[in-house]
């Protein structure tokens, strides 16, 4: 086992619904090894993208430490958090989120540009990482003119272009058929494996979830490794949550 490339300390967050403070993750620890591949899964509203924004650095915790390599996010301050992004880490999620009114070839290209990158060398770079996705012949095609699994693809070159370390995803396959997902999910596997990414994925899909090197049950704050009787619910209200008081949230 490679030694740990994301090592997660104490984490907490709570949020605040109504007169009630909801505490989501408590004093949460775990680390990944550089490479490795993780699931995490658990019931609908238990705080797996809470989560996953907290590793992206999109929210921050009331507590705790995240540390990728030597670099503690939490400690960052916005603009440098905001590099740390662009050049260490990758994000795929349910929604491509492409920019309707570029194409396949420019969506990519923008977080190249973003960081600096010559438009030349972004587009060489966009058109390089559309074909390992299968996709070269779209290069030209805008959001709307291309399939739910083929913005995903596109979703997915994004995320990969500006040769990031880390891979975050959630739910990558959550809008599409059990065909085009289970390609998608393939396609993510090799993709991480030829690039020797570190990969976290958060999905309710459980035979992608076993596809990972481990998975990981996120329960009452804490993370533990899966036990069979997790149950996907459809989304809802915080489940399975702890109050401050100590009461329960549902």
């Amino acid at each position: 086992m490679n030694a740990p490339a994301i090592v997660v300390e104490s984490l907490s967050k709570s949020y605040r619904s109504g007169a009630a403070q909801v505490s989501v993750l408590h004093f949460l620890s775990f680390s990944v090894a550089g490479g490795e591949s993780v699931a995490i899964v658990g019931e609908s509203g238990c705080g797996k993208s809470t989560l996953l924004h907290l590793l992206g650095g999109l929210d921050r915790p009331d507590s705790g430490r995240i540390r990728f390599a030597d670099t503690d996010i939490v400690s960052l301050g916005p603009v440098d958090l905001a590099s740390f992004r662009n050049r260490k880490l990758g994000f795929v999620w349910q929604n491509p989120s492409l920019l309707p009114e570029f194409t396949a070839l420019e969506n990519i290209a923008m977080p190249l540009m973003i960081r600096g990158v010559v438009p030349d060398e972004a587009a060489k770079c966009a058109s390089k990482k559309l074909s390992d996705v299968g996709l070269a012949a779209r290069a030209g095609h805008r959001a709307g003119e291309l399939s739910g699994g083929e913005q995903q693809r596109v979703a997915l070159a994004r995320a990969l272009a500006g040769s990031p370390q880390f891979l975050l995803a959630d739910e990558p396959t959550g809008s599409l058929d059990t065909r085009t997902g289970d390609m998608v999910m393939s396609l993510i596997g090799e993709l991480c494996q030829a690039h020797s990414l570190t990969f976290i994925l958060v999905t309710h899909n459980l035979p992608f979830a076993r596809r990972c090197d481990r998975v990981l049950e996120l329960r009452k704050g804490q993370l533990q490794h899966y036990s069979s009787d997790v149950i996907a619910h459809e989304a809802g209200v915080v489940q399975g949550a702890t109050r401050l008081d100590g009461g329960t949230y549902v």
